[in-house]
């Protein structure tokens, strides 16, 4: 067996501090704005990811509320996306498979700003095929294409026509190929791999998937990635697209001595459905079941909505603008430039977080 490489997840390594000339993180000079494309530019790097159960209209409007451009998931008819393009005049990108050439194209003449070419193992032959046609007909669309983890991946499809690359196979909340397939790569070295080709080919990467806090997202913008595409964070805020219920039960409380309890007040908590694309969940609601010989790569859960999405974006950016100011940084490619790591043991996160004792 050759001799295996180490790979890094976003809790095995640490920012490092440097000297700080920016007077605070409220310091008016500061930029938050990044690259989504080649040549579309953001005021903000935060994605809701292109899920039926993240990205909707309410959410969408949010985003561009923000300086975002959103990007709409593909599990949908016609008709719909048409009415998204009316809603937001064509300022958003819509997404497709690798399937049909024609019905590609009539995505296309819709009139979006973009096409997020979207499949679970992006660095493929039809992929690439596709990307070649697509900029061969249509020279001005901006694409997206993914999901990928490797730096010959993202030089395939870069040198293919893609305008930006989304990295990442299997760290997301709601998916398991890793666990079903054993295949991916820990997310921080995928990044970390694909920017290295990114120096020289000048394609912006969005980081999906593995973002549980600022960060996460600081890390990830840090290493190489221009944006950061989150799933379950954005699932479970109010505007999502995802489906919401309200639970009713009680609260408890131990008044007095250890040990006493006393059932509390009554509380309702509302929930929101999040699922992967690939999850039984959803392949029996969009497909009418599991295809033949395949397996579920994903699952569903209901979790506690944790506010509106504003409230989220406000936090991550203020996580950002944190992270900026230890780097001495004012922009995110400032940040990338002067950006050191450390290797870190689990030691680390458990020093890391508060404690009591």
């Amino acid at each position: 067996m050759r001799e295996m490489r180490e790979a890094l997840t976003f809790d095995d390594v640490a920012l490092v501090p440097r000297y700080n000339n920016v007077d605070s993180r409220v310091d008016p000079t500061m930029d938050l704005s990044s690259w989504l494309t080649k040549n579309l530019k953001v005021g903000m790097p935060l994605i809701p990811a292109n899920m039926d159960t993240v990205i909707g209209s309410e959410l969408a409007q949010v985003i561009v509320n923000n300086g975002g451009i959103p990007i709409f998931h593909r599990f949908t008819d016609f008709e719909t996306q048409k009415k998204w393009i009316t809603k937001f005049d064509g300022k958003i990108i819509l997404s497709c498979g690798v399937g049909k050439f024609d019905e590609i194209s009539n995505i296309i003449d819709l009139g979006p700003v973009g096409l997020c070419i979207d499949v679970a193992h992006g660095h493929s032959e039809r992929m690439v095929d596709l990307l070649k046609r697509i900029k061969d007909t249509y020279p001005t669309l901006e694409i997206i294409a993914g999901n990928i983890c490797t730096a010959r991946a993202y030089h395939d499809l870069a040198n293919a026509g893609a305008d930006a690359i989304k990295v990442g196979i299997g760290p997301g909340a709601a998916c398991t190929t890793r666990i079903v397939t054993g295949f991916g790569v820990p997310q921080f070295t995928a990044i970390e791999d694909c920017a290295e080709e990114a120096a020289h080919l000048r394609v912006p990467i969005i980081a999906d998937g593995g973002i549980r806090n600022s960060s996460d997202v600081v890390k990830a913008l840090a290493v190489g990635a221009s944006t950061v595409m989150m799933g379950k964070i954005f699932a479970l805020t109010r505007e999502s697209a995802a489906e919401k219920q309200t639970k009713e039960g009680y609260v408890s409380y131990a008044p007095g001595e250890i040990g006493a309890s006393t059932i509390g007040w009554k509380k309702e908590t509302l929930l929101a459905k999040y699922r992967g694309q690939a999850s039984e969940d959803f392949q029996n609601e969009y497909y009418g079941g599991i295809k033949n010989k395949t397996v579920a790569e994903g699952t569903d859960f209901w979790a506690p909505v944790t506010g509106p999405a504003q409230a989220v974006i406000d936090q991550f950016l203020g996580g950002l603008r944190g992270g900026l100011t230890m780097e001495g940084a004012r922009d995110i490619k400032e940040l990338q430039r002067k950006a050191e790591f450390v290797k870190v043991t689990a030691a680390y996160k458990a020093e890391s977080n508060p404690r009591r004792t």
